[in-house]
């Protein structure tokens, strides 16, 4: 055993309200979601655009997310067990010794989170007639952060951790085999930091003028550090241990080609999404 690893032995509930655990998952996601919005935040008042957009913006997010993650749970990894158990998608109980118990939410799966979101985003800007990559470029800036946070509550869970390690930075999940494993929650969640960073100097860049093209770094950014940290992950599920990339990876392929052909065809997209976004600068007459 490797003596310099660290030994993790958190417990992933914070305190129980009556019956119902609180969890640090759920805290740190919510608190990703705050940060996230404060910085997009920030972006809107810069630009002089009122918040009300921003307010309305933020819960087509939530419920794209929520919805997103758990569906895409549910339909990429354990497709199967949900067609048998529907009902076990929308609640947040589950069969434990074949009765059933409060568990909260268990399976969450970013790639379904990121596509609700775009779906939310897009419903968004067609009710209140809003370019969508000018919003997209706002909202990718306070994604990452959001994302980080998130993969902190999967470290307090526990779970989604890598593969076995020899080196110093290993570290044994108590509740497991107690093998030192990359930590593959804080590789992913200090990756996204630095492409939040990445992106924020790019908004800032007098060279990003397009529409479209913050996001589409933070979908090149995003998700190929998602798909390279995946080699040094344990597999979520059975099914991927035969296949070439895992599911993770093969859901990332296709931002990430996305993120490209945005670049690559910028100019034609920023014609194609024209959008004058003074027409939602505030009055600064009272």
């Amino acid at each position: 055993m490797n003596l310099a690893a660290v030994l993790w032995d958190a417990n992933p509930e914070m305190i129980k309200i009556g019956s119902v655990p609180v969890r640090y998952y759920g805290v740190l996601f919510a608190l990703g979601i705050i940060l996230g919005y404060k910085i997009v935040s920030y972006v809107f008042d810069k630009e002089r655009i009122p918040q009300f957009y921003l307010d309305k913006l933020l819960l087509y997010i939530i419920v794209g997310t929520v919805l997103g993650a758990r569906l895409g749970h549910c339909l990429f990894y354990e497709f199967d067990y949900y067609m048998q158990n529907p009902l076990e998608i929308i609640i947040p109980f589950a069969k434990v010794n074949g009765t059933y118990q409060y568990v909260g939410f268990m399976g969450l799966a970013s790639h379904g989170g990121a596509i609700g979101v775009l779906l939310a985003i897009y419903l968004y800007c067609r009710k209140y007639k809003i370019g969508a990559f000018w919003i997209l470029d706002k909202i990718a800036l306070g994604v990452p952060i959001a994302g980080a946070f998130i993969r902190f509550g999967n470290f307090m869970n526990s779970e989604i951790y890598g593969k076995p390690t020899d080196g110093s930075w290993g570290v044994i999940f108590a509740n497991d085999d107690m093998i030192p494993r990359h930590p593959t929650q804080l590789y992913e969640a200090f990756g996204y930091i630095v492409t939040g960073v990445v992106l924020w100097m790019l908004y800032h860049s007098h060279k990003v003028k397009n529409n479209g093209v913050v996001f589409a770094y933070f979908l090149i950014l995003m998700f190929s550090t998602r798909f390279i940290l995946e080699f040094f992950k344990e597999d979520q599920v059975a099914f991927e241990q035969n296949m070439m990339f895992n599911m993770g990876q093969w859901l990332s392929v296709p931002f990430i080609l996305i993120g490209v052909l945005m670049l690559v065809f910028q100019n034609k997209m920023t014609n194609i999404s024209k959008f004058n976004s003074s027409s939602l600068v505030e009055s600064t007459t009272k």
